[in-house]
């Protein structure tokens, strides 16, 4: 998915990959494109996803703590982002578009 790295209203443009489970929920079938205004940081991220996706609310961060779910992982650059906090600002790469910020389904087991 090629997308510019700024809006018309100077917002940047992150690119999110959402696993199946979010994607099948959300009604989408690739990476989405959200526009975030202000620092890119993982919450500014989260909020727009949410945004745009209201159905997603409380399936990425528990409604009342805002925290990641249990069984979800961040990563960006090949970096595992899940332990950051949410004021954490993303890489360039993920800022310019270059690189998406990445929602995976944890895998459990034994």
């Amino acid at each position: 998915m090629k997308v510019k790295s700024e809006s018309e209203r100077g917002e940047c443009v992150i690119r999110v990959g959402l696993p199946y489970h979010l994607r099948t929920l959300a009604r989408v079938d690739d990476e989405v494109a959200v526009e975030v205004g202000g620092p890119v940081t993982i919450a500014s991220v989260l909020d727009a996803v949410e945004g745009r996706f209201p159905v997603l609310r409380g399936t990425i961060r528990d409604h009342a703590t805002r925290n990641r779910r249990a069984f979800l992982r961040f990563f960006a650059c090949g970096d595992d982002l899940s332990n950051e906090p949410s004021d954490f600002p993303l890489p360039d790469a993920v800022r310019s578009g270059e690189e998406p910020f990445l929602i995976i389904g944890a895998i459990a087991g034994g």
